[in-house]
């Protein structure tokens, strides 16, 4: 199970009328496995898959609050628990984002929340690895939550339809009014997720 996997677990414990629905992180779907690591060729070279996990800093631990705590002991307005919570959202607000990565050319599953759209096309949208974040559930960390920029536009339907994402990384944070992202990816192809390619 990834590391963000338990920490959203953790989180998701906490938080009370939240969507249960939401599908695995560290996938668009939970039945389909993406490799670490593989590559393809484009017109921009290589370009290297990446899974979620790889965009942590392998020393960051999203449940590290959590390592002395029962949280089956705790209830939603218990003083502690919010307590918890509070600390838990100051910690993913400033999960740290991995360096190496800026300027890579990637490629990332995810799923979509358009933020600049015109109803059908958007140019602009947060790319989150789970169904329900920064609407259902709060945002993911810093390091797990990632702006596209899409000049060339993305047709994107339904909030949270699940795409692949090819372009170029920058590890800088911006902050939308949905969340807060710790990476920009300006995107040189957009498509809908259709599982590994080969």
């Amino acid at each position: 199970m990834s590391r963000f996997v338990c920490g959203f677990l953790l989180l998701t414990a906490l938080l009370a009328g939240c969507d249960s629905s939401s599908q695995s992180p560290t996938s668009p779907s939970s039945s389909e496995k993406i490799s670490p690591v593989t590559t393809v060729s484009s017109d921009i070279g290589v370009v290297r898959t990446l899974t979620w996990d790889d965009l942590m800093p392998a020393d960051f631990d999203p449940g590290v609050l959590f390592k002395d705590v029962d949280i089956s002991k705790l209830s939603d307005n218990d003083p502690q628990a919010q307590e918890l919570f509070a600390k838990l959202r100051e910690l993913w607000n400033k999960a740290p984002v991995v360096t190496a990565l800026d300027g890579a050319y990637i490629r990332l599953p995810g799923f979509a929340i358009p933020l600049e759209t015109d109803g059908q096309i958007a140019t602009r949208f947060l790319l989150v690895p789970y169904i329900g974040a920064c609407i259902h559930v709060p945002p993911p960390p810093l390091n797990q939550t990632v702006l596209v920029e899409a000049p060339m536009g993305a047709r994107i339907q339904q909030v949270f339809d699940p795409f692949w994402v090819t372009g170029q990384l920058a590890a800088r944070r911006t902050d939308t009014q949905l969340a807060n992202a710790g990476y920009t990816l300006t995107a040189t192809d957009v498509e809908p997720y259709k599982g590994e390619r080969r």
